[in-house]
């Protein structure tokens, strides 16, 4: 009986092979486009912030990361982005507090002040990453330039393609790319099967991923020790590590809206974005060098010898990451939240096994990013595969896969760490 219900259950009809070839040379197109210019965006950040930490301090015989030079450098950083946003065309794009993964393309005359934004901020130290710039940007240009060159092919095709080159860029793997497009479309009516709707975009975040892997060879894995058999007690902590980080994320996106509409009272963005700076660089003289920057490398720091730090500088860090992430998402500098997220969850994770050492280092980690994650981006799957991929071991998935409910629990329903133009929390 059950079989025959099967059988005539509808199914969509599957999109022929050659309805889906034609979309296979865009896609790889634009997933090789977005990642060159992702690499490039990060390269020249790379090399200015070679300079303003390394090169000018040396020259100057001050201390690299001295009270004075941090100070005068997120301040500065503050100042020059505040110039970019106020004078540049479009004004380096929209409010950045209001977006999320996912763009709408832009004129391409936003692009050069966006960018320019973009890499400032990430050779400055301000605590954000190069996500949602590089995404907006890669939209704007998938957009202009294939309604140009291929104009019977769907607008919106463009825009999903860009996002997930985009994120395949990023993340080094398609896998990622996959997970995001998939959440994006569930709960939308679909035309075909959902791996017809996911071929396109799929093949764009292979072509990003690959092209980022064969330039830069990028790699999430911290080198952690891999987690053995697990056990009741890596059960419990899995479940509390990543149920604690959510409720920490939570407190950060409900002060998001208070401590943008503080920042948006000064008016104007050279006000606004040297006093963001201000306060980033007293963030930074609190919580260290490792508090600066994006995260992703610092993160590789932080765990390399996690017995150098104590719980107490561990959770400083964790706790003076995600102000100066409120900050600087608050102030206006341009940037996504998701490589700091993973920093703060690294950093609570290693509070736990500092405090409990029977706690193994991988699954604090890996628990303590997922939960910070679900709360400040509320992507499940990425949550998830970030926080796996982080750890490299097939034994802690089923453990995150069981600490993702309680913490999917406490995050469900509560305001997004994302703003309407209205300035109040997007649910």
């Amino acid at each position: 009986m059950a079989q025959d219900t099967a059988q005539q259950a509808p199914t969509a009809p599957a999109t022929p092979a050659r309805a889906l070839l034609p979309l296979l040379l865009p896609a790889l197109a634009v997933g090789v486009g977005s990642s060159l210019l992702f690499l490039l965006v990060s390269g020249l950040a790379e090399q200015l912030q070679g300079v303003l930490w390394e090169s000018l301090p040396d020259a100057l015989g001050i201390g690299r990361y001295s009270v004075v030079w941090t100070l005068v450098v997120l301040t500065a950083t503050g100042v020059l982005v505040g110039l970019v946003v106020w004078r540049a065309p479009g004004h380096a794009g929209p409010e950045p507090a209001t977006l999320g993964l996912t763009a709408t393309a832009v004129a391409p005359g936003v692009l050069p002040g966006l960018l320019v934004a973009a890499m400032l901020m990430l050779a400055g130290g301000p605590s954000l990453g190069p996500e949602n710039p590089i995404i907006m940007a890669n939209v704007a240009l998938a957009f202009a330039l294939g309604r140009r060159l291929l104009p019977r092919l769907p607008g919106a095709l463009w825009p999903a393609l860009a996002e997930a080159a985009t994120i395949g860029a990023l993340f080094g793997t398609p896998v990622a790319a996959a997970l995001v497009i998939s959440e994006a479309l569930a709960g939308r009516p679909m035309k075909g099967a959902l791996w017809d709707s996911l071929f396109a975009p799929l093949a764009a975040g292979t072509a990003g991923a690959m092209t980022t892997a064969l330039v830069s060879r990028p790699t999430f894995d911290l080198g952690l020790p891999p987690l053995g058999r697990p056990h009741g007690g890596d059960l419990l902590a899995a479940l509390a590590i990543a149920s604690a980080a959510a409720l920490l994320g939570l407190l950060a996106v409900y002060a998001f809206p208070y401590v943008h509409r503080a920042f948006s009272r000064l008016g104007h963005p050279m006000l606004a974005l040297p006093a963001g700076g201000l306060v980033l660089g007293l963030l930074a003289v609190l919580g260290g060098p490792l508090t600066l920057f994006k995260g992703l490398s610092e993160v590789a720091e932080l765990t390399r010898e996690p017995g150098a730090w104590t719980a107490g500088q561990f959770a400083t860090m964790a706790v003076v990451k995600l102000a100066a992430l409120l900050v600087a998402a608050s102030c206006g500098f341009r940037g996504g939240r998701i490589f700091p997220s993973v920093f703060v969850g690294a950093a609570f994770g290693l509070t736990a096994h500092a405090l409990v050492p029977a706690v193994p280092e991988s699954l604090g980690v890996a628990a303590g990013v997922l939960g910070m994650l679900l709360a400040v981006t509320r992507q499940g799957w990425v949550s998830l595969f970030t926080a796996a991929v982080l750890v490299s071991s097939p034994t802690v998935l089923a453990l995150l896969c069981a600490a993702s409910l309680p913490a999917w629990l406490l995050v469900t329903g509560r305001p997004l760490m994302q703003l309407g133009k209205d300035g109040k929390a997007v649910r």
